[in-house]
């Protein structure tokens, strides 16, 4: 085949691929979901194949733990404030009509109803919001199932159709992207769920020996929390320190502050991130939280996996280049 023939080739493909884009706009985000899901599946599907199953029970079964995981991930907040409705209405009738607070000599008052009212008409159109696109999250979670269903069954087909475009000579540097990606992929979903899952275990008995309301609602948030780059469940943390300083309790202030940036906020990432550092995406932590922050206000919920990619594979095509230019070989740096 000659070269101007693949060029041409090529340029149908972005084109094609372009008008694909744009016909199936309202679901690329469903998609590029389910693409990240499966890269960060497949070991997961290679460790069911050898152990005897087979390749098609073995997709199902790694299909079946991403949605069940991601379903109770989404669940697990709603199904909380519902069982806590009664005592959390109670508990927003028991505060304070202001709170005062000093700062160089000024007082400052808060006029907690209109914050209770903001709360409420949030959560209101929040709820009306969430019930009109029920419908189409439905058809989403479908969508998201099947593609990741398909990319593991076939992923042999699919990554010998992407390598088929790429000329012999830059098959390592799709080989670098391929497992920064993989590297990526892995800090922002197993290492960060793993942290998650831990600060859950280690704040909820930390929350009720300091006697908190909703401990198992608050170790949860703490949680969600370490998926925050750089903030953290320490933002919590700091919240009820200083909520409890308003009250006047001084001495419940400086313990959950201690305890809590301690066993919380440290703990669980000293210990999980120590043991899964090789698998880490290499990034330092201000790249990292631009790519989350940036990713996040460009693209919304789904530019928390995009950002810290895009940013990954920049970091890598810059190593690249530099590598290229400089003449040593990357992959031994």
């Amino acid at each position: 085949m000659s070269a101007r023939r693949q060029w041409v080739l090529a340029g149908v493909l972005g084109l094609l691929g372009l008008l694909a884009a744009a016909v199936l706009f309202d679901v690329l985000g469903t998609v590029f979901f389910a693409v990240t899901v499966a890269y960060v599946l497949v070991p997961l599907h290679e460790r069911f194949v050898r152990r005897g199953m087979h390749s098609w029970w073995a997709s199902a079964a790694a299909t079946t733990v991403a949605f069940v995981g991601l379903l109770l991930f989404f669940l697990s907040f709603g199904f909380l404030i519902y069982r806590r409705r009664a005592a959390l209405v109670r508990f927003l009738l028991e505060l304070p009509e202001s709170v005062s607070i000093e700062l160089l000599g000024t007082v400052y008052t808060v006029d907690a109803g209109v914050v209770v009212e903001l709360a409420r008409e949030y959560l209101g159109v929040l709820a009306l919001r969430v019930a009109q696109i029920a419908p189409v999250l439905a058809i989403k979670a479908t969508l998201f199932v099947l593609l990741v269903f398909a990319l593991l069954i076939r992923r042999g087909e699919a990554r010998r159709a992407l390598l088929a475009p790429i000329p012999p000579a830059y098959r390592d540097v799709a080989a670098a992207f391929h497992e920064r990606t993989r590297e990526t992929l892995f800090a922002i979903y197993v290492l960060q769920a793993a942290t998650a899952a831990a600060t859950f275990l280690v704040a909820l008995p930390v929350f009720y020996v300091l006697d908190y309301p909703f401990t198992v609602t608050l170790a949860l948030v703490a949680g969600f929390l370490q998926f925050l780059p750089i903030v953290g469940p320490s933002f919590l943390v700091v919240l009820l320190a200083a909520y409890r300083l308003t009250a006047g309790e001084t001495v419940a202030a400086a313990l959950v502050l201690g305890l809590g940036l301690v066993l919380i906020g440290w703990l669980p990432d000293a210990v999980i991130r120590t043991r899964l550092a090789r698998e880490t995406a290499h990034l330092p932590g201000s790249l990292y939280f631009i790519g989350f922050t940036g990713g996040l206000l460009s693209l919304g919920p789904i530019g928390f996996i995009a950002g810290p990619l895009v940013v990954a594979l920049l970091a890598e095509a810059t190593e690249l280049l530099a590598a290229e230019v400089n003449g040593y070989d990357h992959s031994r740096a």
